[in-house]
């Protein structure tokens, strides 16, 4: 029945590669479907038969999608259909999309449609990378423009050694993940995040990625010389010769004294008359040609940018090809907020707030792999007016969750554990004006924000990038590459780090790849530049996190119970935590290991409700005081609770140091008192002593009691300040952090 069905096979890091053609999808132009290991995912390529002429760009569209039926999952929205794009599938979009671009050609016009669907999902073999590898088989074997082929490959490194397509056990341990694309030549795409590893460690693994490529590349070109289709030929959308040299004339030297300033707001405005002046000259001259007018006035900037760049040695702002921007920081500019950062690096700005929150308030993610939350959370605003422009905001595009992502990759190694830190961390990044790599301001102000609000993070991180201008073999590297550089440019380079060593990498490329020399220049040149950005302007704004939290914070505690015991501290339907929060003014966050987040604003109710919760899960110790509360009243005495469940009889004749004639004359219901365990029946029943307890807090000696230390901070059960500190360390930091 499917008698252009093929099947081929090969190993690819150890595990089977299969590729099927030939027998689904039969009306696209091409597509594919791809086995590693257990990981299935589906490619289909389409391209439109008729160029788009309302547009001076080459329409390609990615889409990674990931279904939840690939992983036995049911979706866990109202209507059990999978919603937009998680975070996460647009990422692999771009990941896919960012080495196949530039090998289209740039003068079609053409709509071209990517679909990746991901339909079996094997954790040790990750769906992003198949997807990449199918997308370059589809559009290797079909009959659209494309000068591929390209691979991906996943690189780790675990004590020392470089492993290609780690697995899920092995990602886990692993001190990167890089995510490498090439052609059969040159480098196309680099992603990464890392714990702080060294250039060189960073440099070798993209390089081990690289030779890793080869392999499926060869493997590619050999499919697509069996049963790959002639391409189809197009329409051109450049302009003609004659009408781009007779403009070249007329505005060039027009164009060099447009573009000769430091400002982008007057190089627009010298450009406005620009444009007019040769609309109205050519306009009539070429009435069939008017949309490519404004292609040819693009064209002689670039021209005029880059001869500057590569003969000249001349950058449109005056700096040194090593040269940063002035740059500013500033910290605690809102009162209300808990921590924010101001980051300025020439006309580029970004102001970073970072909210702390309880453990609850995490994101929940309903994605193919296995990580369902994630604690730590950055967002990326980038509003119409930081480019001067005006229109309406939408929500956050492809690009802003792209720019969000890496600003948090690059921050995620100095995070401290929750054990350390008990918070949810979200950081917003407002981008308030942009000319050029607000990614990477957004990485600086968002380490200021986080050491304003006091998180103890592990190192500051910076971020900058590199750019590029090629001709043949020619190629000139830039560091803090500003926006008429990037947009005339071949290569935005960005890394962020620390000073020991790259927490992120992501390089975007308008050229078919990089050589190795140019990629350890990029590297150099980032290196120096975010250490001075570190030394000289950062660590000159706040050295080190704040002593003390924002007194609009939350305070936050921590413990750990036996897991046996959760259910005594729920309650039946949730009565005793409900009391718990209700009484000490708190939230609990309570988890299946027996982990126990506390939260309030005030710390002393987060120490009680945090007193009472051990109080629920230990064993009452005789001879031990607890605070608790007169829940009844009888002729011979009063019921005291000093935990949700635990209840004992407090005789009248222990209710005071003095003779009493009724209880009420001591005690009414809902007092709270501090009363002493004198005995434990053999039913378990608990004798309590008022008198006892008043006696020995009214004559307690500190270095021989710890009544005191209980009464000075709400505590129930009587144990000393060590062993306080052994079973609460994690919430120290909170303690100082009053």
């Amino acid at each position: 029945m499917f008698e252009n069905y093929k099947k081929y096979e090969t190993q690819f890091a150890g595990r089977p590669l299969i590729i099927e053609t030939g027998k689904m999808t039969l009306l696209a132009n091409a597509s594919c479907l791809v086995r590693y290991g257990e990981t299935v995912v589906h490619v289909a390529v389409t391209a439109a038969s008729k160029p788009r002429e309302d547009i001076d760009f080459f329409p390609l569209s990615v889409d990674f999608e990931e279904k939840l039926y690939s992983v036995g999952k049911i979706p866990g929205s109202f209507s059990k259909r999978e919603g937009r794009p998680s975070d996460k599938a647009i990422l692999t979009s771009r990941v896919i999309d960012r080495p196949i671009r530039p090998l289209f050609p740039k003068d079609m016009r053409n709509d071209v449609s990517i679909v990746c669907t991901a339909m079996s999902v094997d954790p040790d073999c990750s769906p992003e990378i198949t997807a990449m590898i199918g997308t370059s088989i589809a559009l290797s074997i079909s009959d659209i423009p494309w000068n591929g082929p390209i691979s991906g490959v996943s690189v780790g490194y675990i004590d020392g050694k470089y492993i290609i397509n780690p697995t899920a056990s092995q990602r886990a341990v692993s001190e990167m993940a890089v995510t490498v694309a090439s052609t059969d030549k040159k480098i196309a795409m680099i992603e990464a995040g890392a714990n702080g590893v060294s250039d060189e460690v960073m440099f070798n693994a993209i390089m081990e990625g690289h030779k890793s490529n080869q392999e499926i590349i060869e493997f590619i070109k050999k499919i697509k010389n069996e049963i790959g289709k002639p391409k189809f030929s197009y329409p051109s959308s450049e302009p003609k010769p004659e009408m781009l040299e007779a403009i070249k004339n007329l505005i060039e030297e027009d164009v060099k004294l447009a573009l000769d300033t430091d400002d982008k707001k007057i190089r627009d405005e010298r450009l406005s008359p620009i444009y007019e002046k040769v609309h109205h000259q050519f306009d009539e001259m070429y009435p069939n040609e008017v949309s490519q007018i404004d292609e040819c006035i693009y064209k002689v900037q670039k021209y005029v940018v880059r001869r500057w760049l590569l003969d000249e040695q001349k950058r449109v702002d005056g700096r040194k090809m090593d040269e940063i921007r002035p740059l500013s920081a500033e910290v605690g500019l809102l009162p209300r907020t808990h921590g924010s950062g101001l980051f300025t690096r020439g006309q580029t700005q970004v102001l970073t707030v970072a909210t702390l929150g309880p453990i609850a308030e995490q994101q929940l993610l309903d994605g193919i792999d296995n990580e369902e939350s994630k604690r730590y959370m950055h967002h990326y605003n980038f509003p119409s007016y930081s480019v001067g422009e005006t229109k309406p905001s939408r929500g956050p595009g492809r690009r802003e969750i792209g720019h969000g992502a890496l600003a948090e990759r690059a921050l995620v190694p100095v995070i401290p554990s929750v054990d350390e830190f008990p918070y949810s961390i979200r950081l917003v990044s407002e981008v308030l004006s942009s000319n050029g790599s607000t990614s990477q301001a957004s990485v600086c102000g968002s380490t200021l924000a986080l050491m304003d609000a006091g998180v103890p993070i592990k190192a500051p991180v910076a971020g900058i990038s590199c750019g590029l201008i090629t001709e043949g073999d020619r190629f000139m590297t830039m560091v803090d590459i500003q926006g008429l550089e990037d947009f005339f440019g071949d290569m935005d380079f960005k890394v962020a780090g620390t000073h020991d060593g790259i927490t992120a990498i992501q390089m975007d490329l308008k050229i078919d790849g990089l050589t190795p020399e140019i990629i350890r220049e990029a590297l150099e040149k980032t290196h120096k530049a975010r250490i001075y950005i570190l030394d000289e302007i950062m660590l000159k704004a706040i050295d080190k996190p704040r002593n003390e939290l924002s007194k609009y914070a939350p305070k936050m505690l921590s413990t750990i119970i036996p897991v046996e015991k959760i259910r005594e501290v729920i309650g039946t339907g949730g009565k005793v935590v409900q009391k718990i929060c209700t009484e000490c003014d708190v939230k609990l966050d309570i988890e299946e290991n027996g982990h126990i987040y506390i939260s309030g604003t005030d710390l002393d109710n987060c120490q009680r409700a945090l007193s009472i919760i051990e109080t629920i899960v230990s064993e009452p110790e005789i001879g031990a005081i607890y605070k608790g509360k007169v829940t009844r009243i009888v002729d011979f005495g009063a019921f005291i609770e000093i935990a949700p469940g635990k209840e004992g009889l407090c005789h009248i004749s222990q209710l005071d140091v003095k003779r009493l004639n009724k209880v009420t004359d001591a005690v009414n219901v809902n007092d709270e008192v501090f009363v002493k365990v004198t005995d434990i029946d053999d039913k378990g029943r608990l004798n309590l002593s008022k008198r006892a307890a008043m006696i020995e807090i009214e004559g307690i000696k500190p270095e021989n009691n710890n009544s005191h230390y209980q009464k000075r901070h709400g505590l129930n059960k009587s144990f000393s300040k060590s062993d306080y500190s052994k079973k609460h360390s994690s919430s120290d930091y909170n303690k100082n952090h009053k």
